[in-house]
């Protein structure tokens, strides 16, 4: 019975590699198709009316929030409902299990930057946010994020760069456009 064992358990082995190979290559299809959907949105953010902008944020935001994968998925909603409840600990676990499963998913980066941020942990929180930018340079909620940890920690030029590009994404953000004015007056001084 025992030499039995070990080709099962190796066979159970390869099948685990097999679907997590899998899981990760069709949600990676999923996840380019949606990134080209919500290129097209950005683009017509970009040049939406006001009253239009918020629906167009909810629409770009749902596409990124999905990796193609039900799984992943799950952890992703986790987190985000363990950020909500304010269990830190929790939030960072599971996605951390998504950031591990699924590395080139730009949206568990950028939650577990948050959660990062929400614990003071600004290195990681920016580490991450930076790897989620690094996937989808678009990621204006990711930018914005940055920008406000480089205020956080008194870097007010960092922080008005990440702020500036994020608002060429997205232009309708008025906080975002605040901190620009704000920290603008900061580094640069006021004109008479």
């Amino acid at each position: 019975m025992n030499k039995m064992e070990h080709p099962v358990r190796t066979l159970n082995r390869l099948l685990a590699i097999l679907c997590a190979g899998y899981v990760t290559f069709v949600g990676a299809a999923h996840a380019q198709g949606r990134e080209d959907d919500a290129r097209e949105l950005l683009e017509t953010l970009r040049e939406a009316p006001v009253e239009e902008a918020a629906r167009l944020t909810g629409e770009i935001l749902e596409r990124w929030s999905h990796s193609g994968s039900a799984a992943l998925d799950y952890l992703l909603s986790r987190g985000r409902d363990a950020l909500d409840a304010e269990d830190y600990g929790a939030a960072i676990e599971h996605l951390t299990a998504l950031t591990d499963h699924a590395p080139d998913f730009a949206e568990g980066w950028n939650a577990r930057g948050t959660a990062f941020f929400l614990t003071e942990r600004f290195g990681l929180a920016a580490a991450d946010l930076e790897r989620a930018l690094a996937l989808n340079p678009n990621h204006f909620g990711a930018l914005s994020g940055l920008g406000v940890i480089y205020e956080r920690i008194d870097q007010p030029k960092a922080a008005l760069q990440a702020f500036e590009e994020a608002l060429k994404i997205h232009p309708h953000m008025e906080d975002v456009r605040a901190a620009v004015e704000r920290l603008r007056a900061q580094t640069q001084g006021v004109a008479l």
